[in-house]
């Protein structure tokens, strides 16, 4: 196959361009026994669950992490409040479409669908979305009646970046609907999400009130939920304290025999065995954890390039610093029932539970704080200053960024900071519940084969633990330091201290020996399906987690008498004694795959000038030329902001020095790739 063949060229791309980007909604397809949606309501009919519960708006969320979800509920609350519009969130996987077009007509008074789209992938719909683009590309015809605004969240470091909220827009408006106000596009690439959110929002209230002449009103926290607290106990067997779905609470023998049967997905995962955790780096600062998860007990599949969810925990020192300034410590085992005051809204908690298990394992309390939480909790401070400073850090972005951002505080350090220590009793618990963003799982490239490793799912992660200039506290990761502490604590590891613990013993000791939930999320991040195809791996740091199954699935396919075409894996560190990862199973790798396996180094700081992957490409860019003619598919793992796009870039220089080509017909040639399938990244 020669390198001609990357633009026979031209025509080629643009009919699977064609077939595969711009008709993707009807090739899109859900894993295998895979189940995507929330439990649905009784009706599917969205014109009668409108009707039924007197809602005049509509939220609609495609979400692949929850992120998006979470801005569509904070969106809905106040959009209610501000223009006393009754408003209904919902997952777009919980109903039909058919008579989207006919809300406007039927709906007595309705005034508006908002969207909030997340891309995922490669420019892909989230799987709960799939569906509705289906419909849209497929049955839909008419939408000229509806009226919509969109808020799309994606990553700018991506090939494709906020593709799906891009496409909801051309999508809609092409079926005649109208677009009210401008497309938001959130940037978690630049971490800007939250300020892009404000602004959207801000601008679509400004124009709402034009052309929809609506009032705004000043806004007033009006609870969605209520919280009572029990007479039950935290020893009671009904009582969530912290499980993670409710099925995994006092199940029965049989119940708890299905638990290990799936379906598993973000739903409802699988409480995993961790067998096997190790220490990769040979550092007395900083750490990479190596964890095996047993799932020979259960129906959990993957394929090698898929992700795994690891459903963490939030560690104690933040739980109980959290608990204390709210003054709920000494009441952190008081069981509460969380009831909605709506019919259309749903918590993501199960009730009863107690104040403590709804901040450990529902709460993303250790991250970021939004300016708009400031904003919305300064009615709830416990002294006119501490309410005068947080309103002020709510309405000033540069003057938010300055405090807050840049020194890395979460909700309790900011609350304290504010109030000066005195403790923030009058925030409902309710508004905490409705206003902190929900914990999510953390999602980690697996680094096995699910051909040689059938029974395991492998993950490689880098802690985090970082100190910055000016910042008084180290910034730890979630689901990494979790995992550090169960690697030390299964290794009996003693002359080690994490900065953060953990109740590793879990919920009614449900975790306990050294458990997880977790699910698989299916990738597009595949080997070639003919072993016999070369493939080039960039992987700096943990980027060469999953080539590591990559080669895994090689070597076992090679004991198989399967030929293989050669890997050649460039992989990148700082030095080649404290963080060069699975060091010693690569040799052991090109031992039994001979010359079809080499790895190629960089040694950032072994050397004056610091070496990278991209600049050990070059040094080999004859032989990548070579492999691409081969058919090789080449591979991109590590850091979107930078490293991805500087391959990306050395490529196009590769093709043309090597092809003596123009730069434009050389950047042509690496998009051929994408287009082929043959260009694929696995970047964050």
């Amino acid at each position: 196959m020669a390198l001609d063949t990357l633009d026979l060229g031209v025509l080629v791309a643009i009919v699977l361009a064609i077939g595969i980007y711009y008709t993707k909604g009807s090739l899109w397809g859900k894993s295998d026994g895979e189940d995507v949606s929330v439990p649905r309501g009784s009706s599917r009919d969205l014109i009668e669950v409108l009707s039924t519960n007197n809602k005049k708006a509509l939220v609609l969320f495609a979400s692949q992490t929850g992120t998006a979800e979470d801005y569509s509920h904070k969106f809905a609350k106040e959009f209610q409040s501000r223009f006393s519009i009754p408003t209904m969130c919902g997952d777009l996987a919980d109903y039909d479409y058919e008579n989207l077009n006919e809300i406007f007509t039927s709906v007595d008074g309705f005034q508006l669908v908002i969207f909030f789209t997340a891309t995922y992938g490669e420019g892909e719909p989230p799987d709960n979305a799939v569906e509705f683009f289906d419909y849209l590309e497929n049955e839909c015809e008419d939408l000229s009646n509806l009226k919509f605004s969109c808020f799309g969240l994606g990553n700018s470091t991506y090939e494709f970046y906020n593709a799906m909220g891009k496409k909801t827009v051309s999508t809609l408006t092409e079926k005649g609907a109208t677009l009210v106000g401008e497309l938001g596009l959130g940037d978690d690439g630049r971490g800007t999400m939250d300020e892009d959110y404000m602004a959207w929002k801000d601008g679509l209230f400004d124009i709402l009130k034009d052309q929809l002449s609506l009032e705004e009103h000043e806004l007033v926290y009006e609870p969605q939920i209520k919280i009572e607290e029990s007479v039950l106990t935290v020893d009671s067997p009904e009582v969530s304290l912290g499980e993670p779905d409710a099925k995994y609470i006092n199940p029965s023998q049989e119940e708890a025999q299905s638990l290990n049967e799936g379906p598993f997905d973000h739903t409802h995962p699988y409480l995993a065995p961790i067998t096997v955790s190790r220490e990769l780096f040979n550092s007395d600062s900083r750490h990479c954890i190596h964890a095996e998860f047993d799932i020979s007990d259960s129906t959990l599949k993957y394929t090698t390039g898929d992700h795994l969810a690891i459903w963490p925990s939030n560690s104690n020192e933040h739980v109980f610093n959290f608990l204390d300034i709210l003054g709920l410590y000494e009441k952190k085992d008081v069981v509460i029932d969380i009831k909605s005051l709506d019919p259309t809204v749903h918590p993501h908690l199960i009730s009863p539970s107690t104040y403590e298990a709804v901040v450990r394992h529902y709460l993303e309390i250790s991250g970021p704080v939004s300016r708009q939480f400031v904003g919305s909790v300064a009615q709830f401070a416990p002294t006119e200053q501490a309410k005068a400073h947080a309103s002020k850090l709510g309405k000033d972005k540069e003057l938010f960024h300055e405090e807050v951002t840049s020194k890395f505080l979460n909700i309790a350090d900011l609350l304290r900071v504010l109030s000066d220590g005195v403790k923030w009793t009058s925030v409902p618990f309710a508004f905490i519940i409705e206003s902190v963003a929900h914990l999510q799982p953390r999602y980690y490239s697996i680094s096995s084969s699910s051909l040689s490793d059938k029974q395991a799912i492998h993950v490689t992660a880098v802690v985090e633990q970082e100190k910055y200039p000016n910042v008084d506290h180290i910034v730890t990761g979630v689901a990494t330091n979790l995992l550090l502490n169960i690697q030390l604590a299964q290794n009996k590891v003693s002359d080690v201290k994490p900065v953060v613990t953990y109740d590793l013993a879990g919920p009614r000791q449900k975790f306990a020996p050294f458990k997880l939930p977790v699910h698989v999320r299916r990738s597009t991040f595949k080997l070639p399906s003919n072993p016999a195809t070369p493939i080039i791996c960039i992987g700096p740091g943990t980027g060469v987690a999953p080539f590591r199954g990559f080669i895994r699935e090689r070597v076992a396919q090679a004991a198989n008498d399967i030929g293989v075409g050669k890997t050649l894996l460039f992989f990148g560190c700082r030095n080649s004694t404290e963080d060069f990862l699975y060091k010693d199973e690569f040799v052991e790798y090109s031992k039994k795959l001979g010359e079809k396996f080499e790895l190629v180094t960089a040694f950032s700081r072994e050397t004056a000038e610091k070496v990278y992957v991209q600049h050990k490409m070059l040094e080999r860019a004859t032989e990548i030329s070579e492999l691409l003619d081969d058919g090789a598919f080449f591979y991109v793992c590590g850091d979107a902001a930078r490293m991805a796009r500087d391959v990306q870039t050395v490529l196009v220089r590769i093709m043309m020095s090597e092809r003596k080509v123009t730069e434009s017909i050389a950047t042509g040639m690496v998009k051929n790739l994408r287009v082929l399938n043959r260009y694929q990244e696995d970047v964050w």
